[in-house]
């Protein structure tokens, strides 16, 4: 079974910088397209940014600029880096297994596999 475990989040004031990792678990002989989702408090879980096997990204408006998403698949560990942080980016942050070109059914079945969060809050 394949686990996320997500880390890195922390308290920090407006402006500061914080890197948030994901380290993939189980079996991970598996190529994947991740993504970084976040929830804060009382709103409805966004898209933050997302990485495709082929290196290309995608982000969130209010991020783009700001967050850079990234892997190392030889450390099996999905990274956000996140600069420049504002109050409005204070929520939970998840990362989560987006889709795969594999025909492998160990990768196929870890698809919209989510981790437990790490959570960020920035202050003013």
């Amino acid at each position: 079974q394949v686990r996320l475990l997500e880390s890195g989040g922390g308290s920090v004031q407006a402006g500061g910088s914080l890197r948030l990792s994901c380290e993939v678990s189980g079996y991970t002989n598996c190529r994947w397209d991740m993504s970084w989702h976040r929830q804060a408090p009382g709103k409805e879980r966004e898209f933050v940014a997302r990485i495709d096997t082929d290196g290309s990204t995608k982000y969130e408006g209010s991020v783009k600029g700001r967050f850079t998403i990234s892997q190392d698949n030889a450390k099996g560990t999905l990274y956000l880096q996140m600069n420049n942080l504002k109050p409005e980016d204070t929520a939970k942050y998840y990362c989560k297994i987006e889709a795969t070109s594999s025909s492998n059914w160990k990768c196929i079945d870890a698809l919209d596999t989510r981790g437990q969060g790490t959570r960020v809050t920035v202050s003013s």
